[in-house]
């Protein structure tokens, strides 16, 4: 008899369960969350008469849409003998918290002294002129490679490394990191290591007289000039080529990813496999055209803008939108998972670095998920909109 009862219990709770489901789908078919196609609930939003205050979803609860345009060029350079760099981090520019950048610029005959990055992995695209970089790995193992306009250069978190400008012109690059909260104004330098450094240990480490370290550099040198380095007296040493740290991106045609309006040349790991975590690249777009609605699955993206003029729109869910205005010197920073797209509003080619913090590059397309939805799915969503729109859009 006790299980008999048990069961009848449990079957009276559960007809009174689906009494309560029925009243509920009646109540939310009468108290519908507004009309069709008038963007929801999220958009119409009203308190919910009798609920608990949790249960309230006001959109001026969902944080504005933040600032993605930072003047990079713009910011405070650190000058020292042999040149500059200016950089945008999360300190100045809050948005970008996943990756660091840096404009930097030696003058003929200067380097950026021996040094490492405790926190953030380094990769380079340079502008112009040219540079030799020397990288050494935990292994032992040390690399030599010449860069000229186009290359890329990528430095594990950690590894140490210099570079050095090359010939009698100018060399300048961009730098970016896997970390906004990077600072290339606080790195790990020989110089400043040596400085600090007791000289009874500096002279037991190198085997020579402890006096001798007087004359060195007090304090961090950074970038320091020095006499021209002649290209026919730069070493090269490079490695084999799945490993090396040097890639010619705009000679390497596994790199091309060309699209309707412009041309894509892009790095990942599978390209440049020792740039395991940061994939990245050179966009032209043709004047009035565009690369188009999409975003990023699995990392953040970073823009320099060396040429033109362009427009970003960038969308952050919670009814949210901004559109921004880019000129050369500027960087955009969109984080993972924001859609976006990117348009020339100028009368030239916009050129465009990007960056992404991962080695594997991931996006999605907005009209090839259009393309992909079923017919009814989209009726469902865009209510009110014409077949015929729909059938256009699907061909896009």
């Amino acid at each position: 008899m006790q299980t008999g009862r048990r069961g009848f219990l449990g079957a009276a709770a559960l007809g009174a369960g689906l009494v309560s489901f029925e009243k509920l789908a009646e109540a939310a078919m009468v108290h519908d969350h507004g009309a069709p196609g008038a963007g929801g609930y999220g958009a119409n939003a009203v308190p919910l008469s009798g609920g608990v205050e949790v249960a309230y979803h006001d959109p001026k609860d969902v944080a504005a849409m933040p600032d993605f345009r930072f003047s990079l060029d713009g910011n405070e350079p650190k000058i020292t003998s042999g040149g500059w760099a200016k950089e945008a981090t999360v300190h100045k520019f809050p948005i970008s918290k996943g990756i660091a950048g840096v404009h930097m610029y030696l003058n003929p005959g200067a380097s950026r002294e021996l040094h490492w990055h405790a926190i953030a992995a380094e990769w380079a695209f340079v502008i112009d002129g040219e540079c030799q970089t020397v990288v050494l790995e935990p292994s032992g193992a040390s690399e030599i490679n010449n860069f000229k306009p186009g290359d890329l250069w990528y430095f594990k978190r950690g590894h140490g490394h210099a570079i050095q400008c090359i010939g009698d012109k100018p060399c300048h690059f961009i730098l970016s990191f896997d970390n906004g909260a990077f600072s290339e104004h606080g790195t790990f330098s020989i110089t400043d290591w040596v400085d600090v450094t007791p000289k009874d240990l500096l002279a037991k480490e190198f085997g020579i007289p402890k006096d001798v370290f007087d004359a060195f550099p007090k304090g961090e040198v950074y970038i320091q000039q020095g006499p021209i380095l002649k290209p026919e007296d730069a070493l090269e040493a490079p490695w084999p080529k799945e490993s090396t740290h040097k890639f010619r991106l705009l000679h390497d045609n596994r790199a091309v990813r060309d699209f309707d309006g412009g041309s894509f040349r892009l790095a990942t790991v599978d390209e440049f496999p020792a740039s395991s975590t940061m994939s990245g690249g050179l966009m032209v777009i043709k004047p009035g055209e565009m690369r188009k609605l999409h975003w990023n699955v699995n990392a953040n993206e970073w823009h320099y803008y060396l040429r033109g003029k362009g427009q970003v729109a960038m969308f952050g869910s919670g009814g949210r939108g901004k559109v921004a205005e880019f000129k050369p010197g500027d960087v955009a920073y969109i984080p993972m998972g924001f859609g976006h797209a990117i348009r020339n509003v100028g009368d030239e080619n916009l050129e465009i670095v990007q960056t992404w913090d991962n080695g594997k590059f991931e996006e999605i397309d907005l009209d090839r998920w259009v393309q992909t939805s079923p017919n009814y799915l989209l009726s469902n969503n865009f209510t009110g909109v014409p077949q015929k729109v729909l059938s256009e859009m699907k061909k896009a």
